[in-house]
């Protein structure tokens, strides 16, 4: 099989453009001896596979959960997905949504995912070939400058998106406390200060802010605030 030399990104903020530039060279058909490869790579999987669905994709290969995946969400491998909001409202996109579904897959949905692939335990990569995925060709890359620019990019788009769904569904399964403490939270108040306005201990408040940001995909309570306003959890 003929190799493609590949450049890895020389910084961060250039690892989108680097994945952009990669071609494999020739495509390989993800067939045969190459799709076993990948699947036994997969079945390895000791901590994490990244899936990451980039838009028109949806129907690609790199996109569908396999037995291989659900073997190893069994294993306990933790499985981040991320997919493009624009396929959500589509019969495919809701279909693959669903599916993901199972065995505590972290699903995120990001206004673009520029690519498709699969990242597994960050040491290798799974992209498409020249003729795309959902014409069956892919490769396995463990270059780390190849695997080092798919792992940035992932965390950056991921790092930016949110569970999926409407911003009327999540705002209407809020309970009237957790909404109160959302408002609050969003307003810059403290934890003591949000116990004492609302007449509740501040374990309780962390408790709720703990579960408000899980849900909104937030690492912040600022980044909570931010998603849920543009999610309409906040109400006007």
């Amino acid at each position: 099989m003929s190799t493609a030399t590949l450049a890895g990104p020389s910084t961060r903020s250039s690892s989108g453009s680097a994945l952009a530039r990669m071609a494999v060279v020739p495509p390989v058909f993800a067939s045969g001896g190459v799709r076993d490869h990948v699947d036994a790579t997969l079945a390895h999987a000791a901590r994490e596979v990244c899936v990451s669905v980039a838009s028109g994709r949806v129907n690609g290969r790199l996109a569908r959960p396999r037995r291989v995946h659900l073997a190893n969400l069994a294993r306990g491998v933790r499985y981040r997905v991320l997919l493009p909001e624009r396929t959500l409202a589509s019969v495919e996109g809701r279909r693959l949504v669903e599916a993901w579904t199972c065995g505590g897959v972290e699903l995120r949905a990001a206004p673009e995912v520029p690519l498709a692939a699969l990242v597994i335990d960050g040491t290798a990569a799974v992209l498409p070939g020249a003729g795309g995925d959902v014409a069956g060709e892919a490769a396995l890359f463990t270059l780390p400058s190849v695997v080092g620019a798919a792992v940035a990019l992932f965390e950056r788009v991921w790092e930016s998106a949110a569970p999926p769904g409407g911003a009327d569904a999540g705002a209407d399964d809020l309970a009237p406390r957790e909404r109160e403490v959302l408002v609050l939270l969003a307003s810059g108040r403290t934890d003591e200060s949000v116990a004492t306005m609302l007449g509740i201990s501040v374990r309780t408040v962390r408790r709720l802010v703990a579960g408000l940001l899980e849900r909104l995909g937030a690492r912040s309570r600022f980044e909570a605030g931010a998603k849920a306003a543009r999610r309409g959890w906040l109400g006007s």
